[in-house]
């Protein structure tokens, strides 16, 4: 009675037939998919490419011609549009840094800051706190828009960066610092009872012990940041009145007359520009980012 024992190669074959029948995927099967999100991710970065074609189209062709090759070039609209407002887009450029460097600054400083007493400290009403702090994020900016504007215009701060840029260092907002208390509970709370055996308080914990392993949460944070503060219009429309302290989404603004004589091609072309610092910073952070939200939620 003879026996027939599998080689190797026939063991690693039936294998793979195996996880084939349970997973259901085979070559074929990966590459539709793969097909399928390129297809996907085409038809959503076509608004991106019809941009770009469009900054590189006169202005008579940008809406009667909507191909993303252009029938007709004109690369100048990029020089036209940096000095066609009243000061040159550097300027609103070099505002907006200004603004989301500071408004980074300040809220990694002050919502690490909340979320390390929400996360690792111990004290009376700890959890009613962290429920009033997150209640906050259901109320619509709306509401505290008057309020709000009475205070800043009481404190003299209108026409001035004060109101973009003070609130993001008071811990104003509830989300950052919801991601970081999720991020530092994820800690082993082990590395809290070392650093006070080696006699640090509770500040220098947070900056010797929690501080460096937070950087996949910063890093969230600072491109969360980055994003909103980057493309904020409405609040620099009700602050700024002075041109000269215009950001990048007042200066776009600038080019749509309210006669109909907008300037569409040199604001596509700033509008690109615009565009490259966003993607630039994401494409930069995208590492942290990603490993920032995927253990957010861990613990």
């Amino acid at each position: 009675m003879s026996t027939t024992a599998k080689t190797p190669r026939a063991k690693d074959r039936s294998e793979d037939d195996s996880l084939v029948e349970r997973f259901g995927s085979t070559r074929r099967s990966r590459f539709t998919r793969h097909l399928l999100l390129c297809a996907v991710g085409l038809v959503m970065m076509y608004p991106l490419l019809w941009l770009v074609s469009s900054s590189l189209k006169p202005n008579g062709l940008i809406f009667s011609d909507l191909s993303l090759w252009p029938a007709a070039w004109n690369p100048a609209n990029y020089t036209e549009g940096w000095t066609a407002l009243e000061y040159d887009f550097g300027v609103y450029f070099s505002n907006s840094l200004v603004i989301v460097t500071l408004s980074i600054i300040g809220n990694l400083f002050s919502c690490s800051l909340a979320a390390y007493g929400f996360a690792r400290l111990k004290f009376t009403g700890r959890k009613l706190f962290f429920a009033l702090m997150l209640g906050t994020m259901m109320l619509p900016g709306h509401v505290l828009l008057i309020p709000q504007y009475i205070l800043f215009a009481k404190l003299g701060w209108l026409n001035t960066y004060y109101p973009l840029l003070v609130p993001n260092f008071l811990a104003t907002n509830a989300f950052y610092i919801f991601l970081m208390v999720q991020f530092m509970r994820s800690l082993p709370p082990e590395l809290d009872d070392a650093a006070r055996i080696d006699g640090c308080g509770p500040f220098r914990t947070f900056w010797s012990v929690i501080l460096p392993l937070c950087r996949p949460a910063f890093a969230t944070t600072a491109i969360f940041t980055f994003i909103s503060v980057w493309n904020e219009f409405f609040g620099p429309l009700l602050y700024l009145t002075d041109p000269e302290l215009y950001t990048v989404p007042l200066a776009l603004r600038q080019f749509i007359d309210s006669e109909g004589q907008s300037q569409w091609g040199p604001m596509f072309a700033m509008s690109v520009l615009s565009l490259a610092p966003i993607i630039g910073f994401f494409i930069a952070g995208q590492k942290y980012l990603v490993k920032g939200i995927a253990t957010t939620g861990l613990k």
